[in-house]
């Protein structure tokens, strides 16, 4: 019967084709297997040993990343709210889709925080227990010896040479005394039993995995804590300038959610000088490269007044607050005047430098909203050091100023100060103004070299009076600094510890002068046989030069 059933399995009969089965054959039992339920707490324990493990924790700190993406695209909110109203008026319907989804308010929106809250579940569910393991794993005894150590990794036999005992029990008790002592001052720790010894070392491993993660969860909250208690301001120094430390002097200002700005620390910052070095000597790519960035800047707090040299990555303490200077550039001083001759406009004006050009060439907008008769605006390009290219334009061949040219071009009419809608002062919004034209028709174009000055068709002129350099400087106060330098080394020392201290287990079993040696490491342990040869070594040498293996013994 079973040669008929299997050769009914190797050849299926044609459709249409008779059975061969006979009559009195039963039909296969169908199967009552049911498929158990998890239901609802089933679904919620396996959701929880989900999200706990270590791979859905890299996974939301990799999606944590992602998100905070479009925070640094798109202007925020809590940053810049004048250019988030002008992106919505700029892009109607997809604007206002993206204000839906919280997309200028990133870092305080439903998504990111859900994110931001998951990623600190995750660690938390996930040291909790590994901890509770580590802790009884270090205060348990080393697991006795396996029945066959030959299957493991690092595995050696030989006959011991304990020859000075009296009776070979004895020969066989000094044997594991000796391997006791060699495995103890290797850092093992030790459990003896009748005929063997099992040992193990590298809980520290554990330890720093432990503290490895722990840290990390210390700086995602310490993340959270410093973006809510601690702010972020920007300004722009020119020299001689000096700053308040109030909320109106800002540029821009980021508070943290739960920050009063009524508490800002009362100090001034004035810059003196600034001087910036660029390398001249040097061919190829390196010419023209900045070498040294210094500025000259004089604080006052507290009634008393300091000098300090503010360099980049060299911050300046002041007020419990750090000022660090990201930026720097030039401010062409130029005065306007109108058709009497009278100064509408004076000052130096800030001019941004195009990052992609090594010789510093800058664009900038002057504004004069104060002029009789109508409101003037000028967009120029500022270069510190002019020259003609091979095509006859005027370039900048190099960042200091050497031959400083100023090059503009002029507009009469509405700047829109007054319609109530945010504007840049790096940009001039000539929808509603003419350009200036020359007796000819033709656009004007000022060119101006310093100490020049030009007549405009309306009978006022512009004048280029000099040059003075500003500086960028970024002011913050974050309540969290030393617990996040601290959160940082607890990572690097974690990271270490995790990495490079092997846990691995060793048993020494002896019988009748018959030895064993066996290793077994916890994952990638390369020296783990290294580790059994020089133990063998060891034992059998009764007097082992002390050191020789002390370097293999940290491994």
């Amino acid at each position: 019967m079973a040669g008929s059933t299997e050769g009914s399995e190797k050849t299926q009969p044609k459709s249409g084709a008779k059975s061969n089965a006979k009559q009195g054959d039963k039909p296969a039992a169908k199967s009552t297997v049911t498929q158990p339920q998890l239901g609802f707490l089933g679904m919620c324990r396996w959701a929880w040993t989900q999200l706990t493990t270590m791979r859905v924790a890299l996974i939301l700190l990799l999606v944590l990343a992602l998100a905070a993406i479009p925070g640094s695209l798109l202007p925020q909110r809590i940053q810049d709210p004048g250019r988030v109203n002008t992106f919505l008026e700029s892009n109607g319907a997809w604007g206002q889709f993206l204000d839906t989804i919280q997309m200028f308010d990133v870092y305080s929106s439903v998504w990111f925080s859900a994110i931001y809250l998951l990623l600190m579940v995750s660690l938390i569910g996930c040291i909790i227990p590994r901890t509770k393991q580590h802790w009884k794993a270090m205060r348990s005894s080393p697991p006795k010896a396996p029945r066959r150590l030959s299957r493991m990794p690092g595995y050696a036999s030989f006959t011991s040479a304990q020859g000075d005992a009296e009776t070979r029990e004895d020969a066989d008790e000094a044997f594991l005394d000796a391997a006791a002592a060699r495995l103890k001052k290797s850092g093992y720790r030790i459990n003896r039993q009748s005929d063997h010894i099992a040992a193990e070392r590298g809980y520290l491993r554990e330890t720093g995995n432990l503290v490895f993660h722990i840290a990390l969860l210390m700086t995602t909250l310490t993340m959270a804590i410093g973006s809510l208690f601690g702010y972020e301001g920007q300004r722009i120094l020119v020299e001689g300038e000096t700053f308040s430390n109030s909320l109106v002097s800002y540029d821009s200002f980021e508070p943290g959610s739960y920050y009063d700005a009524d508490n800002l620390p009362d100090f001034r910052l004035k810059l003196d000088t600034f001087t910036s070095t660029f390398d001249d000597q040097a061919a190829g790519n390196q010419f023209g490269q900045p070498r040294s960035f210094d500025a000259k800047v004089e604080t006052t707090a507290d009634g008393k007044t300091e000098s300090h040299v503010l360099k980049v990555n060299d911050p300046v303490r002041v007020g419990g607050v750090g000022v660090y200077l990201t930026g720097n550039g030039y401010a062409p001083e130029v005065t306007v005047r109108d058709a009497k001759g009278n100064i509408v406009q004076s000052g130096p004006q800030v001019f941004i430098p195009d990052g992609g050009d090594p010789g510093y060439t800058s664009e900038g907008v002057i504004k004069v909203p104060d002029s009789a008769g109508t409101q003037m605006g000028f967009v120029g390009v500022f270069l510190p050091t002019a020259a003609q290219n091979q095509d006859g334009d005027l370039v900048s061949s190099f960042a200091e100023l050497r031959n400083p040219y100023l090059v503009m071009s002029g507009y009469t009419g509405d700047l829109g100060l007054d319609s109530g809608v945010p504007q840049s002062v790096y940009s001039l919004d000539a929808e509603n103004m003419t350009e200036m034209t020359d007796e000819s028709g033709n656009p004007l174009v000022i060119q101006l070299a310093e100490g020049d000055t030009q007549k405009l068709p309306n009978g006022g002129s512009v004048t280029f009076d000099g040059v003075k350099k500003y500086i960028a400087v970024d002011i913050s106060q974050d309540p969290t600094q030393a617990l996040m330098l601290i959160s940082a080394i607890l990572v690097l020392a974690g990271l270490g510890l995790s990495l490079f201290i092997p846990r691995r287990r060793v048993w020494v079993r002896i019988k009748n002068g018959d030895a064993e040696v066996a290793a077994l490491a916890r994952g990638e342990d390369p020296m783990v046989e290294r580790a059994v040869d020089d133990l063998v070594k060891d034992l059998r040498d009764p007097e082992p030069d002390e050191g020789e293996h002390g370097e293999d013994d940290e491994r």
